[in-house]
């Protein structure tokens, strides 16, 4: 049996897209609503195929979260690494952490890297082609152990039990 084709496939996308559109337009004249209500709803049609399954958030609660964790910590690591290169006697203390994943998605692996990486003074920098290490490079680091289980406990365990339980 052929299964039919979804007109909307990536709805938050596609909503996504009408908004950014809108921004950008900085008008919500009905020409530019037209247009990216056109785009938004033509580019995931055109592009569905090429994404891979996304998975489903099943603690909608905890995502807010877990967002808002991060944002707090984006702000707290800015201040953190300023307060490391305004003041000369700080010295810092550079190094590769070897971080082994509890993760198993792909999805869920690439939103810890990307969260690891938006928090400035760490970036991820490698995964094992095993996909059971991620090799983080961070600005300061006085204890590997405690850094493995800060974004063990602040990152990881949340993002499994949003989307991996």
């Amino acid at each position: 049996m052929i299964k039919p084709r979804p007109w909307l496939p990536l709805p938050l996308l596609s909503v996504l897209l009408l908004v950014v559109w809108l921004m950008m337009a900085r008008s919500i004249a009905p020409g530019h609503i037209l247009l990216g209500g056109f785009l938004a709803l033509t580019i995931p049609l055109l592009t569905h195929r090429f994404w891979d399954a996304q998975p489903h958030v099943k603690k909608p609660g905890k995502l807010l979260l877990y967002v808002l964790r991060v944002l707090g910590d984006i702000i707290v690591a800015n201040l953190h690494v300023a307060w490391l290169i305004i003041n000369p006697r700080q010295r810092m203390r550079p190094a590769f952490v070897e971080y082994p994943l509890m993760l198993e998605d792909r999805f869920t692996i690439t939103l810890l890297a990307n969260t690891i990486s938006l928090t400035p003074g760490t970036v991820s920098a490698n995964m094992r082609l095993d996909g059971k290490t991620l090799l983080i490079h961070s600005l300061d680091v006085e204890d590997e152990e405690a850094l493995i289980a800060t974004i063990r406990e602040r990152y990881e365990r949340p993002l499994k039990e949003i989307y991996e339980c």
